[in-house]
């Protein structure tokens, strides 16, 4: 990459999980959080409806034998090896992730080869693992993650079970964190703890310039008040009707825990 062609931003849509419109409110809050110049790219199998200043790129050619019954994003490994024209230092984001802050500082933290990631806060038990929403790279310098995925890409992830514990045990020459605070867990970091989320709605952490949302909440459920996907927008007293009329999926003590309020940040964050 030139110096002239600035920032870089990658972000990969495959299957129809994502519509365009997910790309295209990237591209937004990445245009207003950033110093120019900048362009995102997207890899995608589907370039219909994406902005005209999104860079468009097929999916990287990448075979071996999809892993079953197995929750990481492994479709993600594409991203690690040539991306054809495009070189040099890249930021990878999800595409349902929600830009709070400036992203410059990602492009400037550690040194320009590293491999920098977000620190998964779900693993407590296990310090040190990464979180890949967020996360910095060369492009090809996690080439060698491919081939060994290749190799045998069942046992692989049935031993790491996601991609983002394989690549920070395997990285060449290690992972680096960004600074505590930078990247916030929407479940973890913005929504209240029990009982106070019945009452208040989830906030933007002091510092945070990217909110991310693993698992099955997504910005559109964080805007409606739903804790994943799976289940129907209820307001409190419909929450705790469900609790006790047979319409819960779940155990008491985690219905009981999984409410949240609508977060109406995300609904202004989250747009063109």
């Amino acid at each position: 990459m030139a110096d002239t062609d600035g920032k870089q931003i990658i972000c990969i849509k495959w299957g129809t999980q994502y519509g365009p419109h997910y790309a295209n409110r990237l591209r937004a809050m990445v245009a207003r959080n950033i110093t120019p110049p900048f362009r995102l790219i997207c890899f995608t199998d589907d370039a219909t409806g994406l902005h005209p200043d999104i860079v468009v790129r097929p999916l990287p050619e990448f075979s071996y034998e999809a892993p079953v019954n197995t929750k990481g994003k492994w479709p993600k490994s594409r991203l690690w090896g040539d991306l054809g024209d495009i070189t040099g230092t890249v930021l990878f984001l999800d595409l349902d992730v929600v830009i709070t802050g400036s992203l410059d500082d990602f492009f400037t933290f550690g040194e320009p080869d590293d491999t920098v990631l977000a620190t998964n806060p779900n693993t407590w038990f296990e310090p040190r693992v990464g979180q890949t929403s967020v996360y910095r790279m060369q492009v090809g310098r996690l080439a060698p993650l491919q081939q060994m995925f290749r190799a045998d890409p069942q046992g692989i992830a049935d031993r790491y079970r996601y991609e983002q514990r394989f690549v920070t045990r395997n990285a060449p020459g290690g992972v680096k964190f960004w600074p505590r605070g930078w990247v916030a867990h929407f479940r973890r970091h913005c929504v209240p703890p029990m009982p106070l989320r019945y009452w208040v709605e989830p906030r933007i952490p002091r510092g945070a310039r990217v909110v991310i949302f693993p698992g099955g909440l997504n910005p559109p459920d964080a805007i409606a008040g739903r804790w994943s996907d799976q289940v129907p927008v209820r307001d409190l007293r419909g929450h705790f009707r469900a609790a006790f009329d047979g319409s819960r999926q779940e155990s008491l003590p985690r219905h009981l825990r999984h409410f949240v309020r609508p977060a109406s940040w995300v609904e202004a964050l989250w747009r063109d």
